[in-house]
């Protein structure tokens, strides 16, 4: 079980991660945004505009 919960943290840090670098890459913020909700979609993942933006603010404040 604890080998487990070690994989989930691992897994959560990359997907955390990758979000992170696609938000900071030096494109357009909406067209970043926009390529994530389509790849969260594509994953079965349904998430709206608002609940990017706020994401988006929270990683933000994150390196405050």
């Amino acid at each position: 079980m604890k080998a487990l919960n070690i994989l989930y943290a691992f897994l959560g840090g990359a997907i955390v991660g990758c979000g992170a670098a696609l938000l900071f890459a030096p494109e357009k913020g909406s067209d970043v945004r926009a390529r994530l909700v389509d790849m969260l979609k594509k994953k079965g993942i349904k998430i709206s505009d608002s609940e990017v933006d706020a994401l988006v603010a929270e990683l933000a404040n994150a390196e405050d």
